[in-house]
């Protein structure tokens, strides 16, 4: 009896000991991961287009239409696969299209959401993921010149758009990605014209598949 009592004990001693020892410190990885997400899919998504409905898409484009948006960009894509968040009004016209681009700055990486309008000129520039250190990221004015650009030659680093200085990396990276977002906007969804339809609607669906890495968005 006396053994069985000082077993009960025992355990419950333990048992109190492991309620009270200190939940297990967060890692300075987890930390930081935390860190580098500033804004969600979601979120960037309502800051673009607002209560407009968006649907996520998948494009495949065919050799020619890849040629011409490097052309375009001034660069090789990485991918031939696009997903396009699609944003239409109620009565199904083409409001916009979201082009979400992860790449790397310095040695991390970063997620910038480029919205375009019916017409290829740029809505906004959102910053969702900077894995770099804070002092590299720009301030909003920086990404606020990109509001209207329209693909040309002009958009340029210290051209439409001014360098930060410090953010050199930064900067070039944003006025990149931009320029992919508008080149695979000009191919895939070709402003429309008069008394035509010119959104793309020949793609297929969305897939519903998280974002992924890539220049050609998540």
């Amino acid at each position: 009896m006396l053994r069985t009592s000082l077993t009960l004990v025992g355990l419950l001693a333990c048992a109190l000991l492991c309620l009270s020892a200190p939940a297990p410190a967060t890692t300075h990885t987890q930390v930081q991961r935390a860190a580098d997400v500033r804004l969600s899919v979601a979120e960037a998504l309502e800051l673009a287009f607002g209560s407009s409905e968006v649907t996520k898409e998948t494009r495949y484009l065919d050799e020619n239409q890849r040629a011409r948006a490097e052309e375009l960009a001034g660069e090789e894509l990485a991918s031939a696969v696009a997903r396009p968040y699609v944003a239409r009004d109620a009565d199904g016209a083409l409001v916009g299209v979201a082009w979400f681009d992860t790449h790397q700055v310095r040695t991390k990486r970063e997620t910038l959401m480029t919205a375009v309008d019916a017409r290829g000129r740029v809505l906004r520039v959102e910053v969702l993921a900077f894995a770099e250190p804070s002092r590299y990221l720009p301030k909003a004015t920086f990404y606020e010149q990109f509001q209207g650009e329209e693909l040309d030659d002009e958009l340029v680093l210290d051209g439409d758009v001014r360098n930060v200085a410090g953010a050199t990396m930064t900067s070039r990276a944003t006025v990149e990605a931009a320029r992919r977002a508008l080149a695979l906007h000009a191919v895939l969804f070709p402003p429309a014209a008069d008394g035509e339809e010119g959104d793309g609607e020949d793609g297929d669906g969305g897939d519903g598949a998280e974002p992924t890495d890539g220049p050609l968005g998540p």
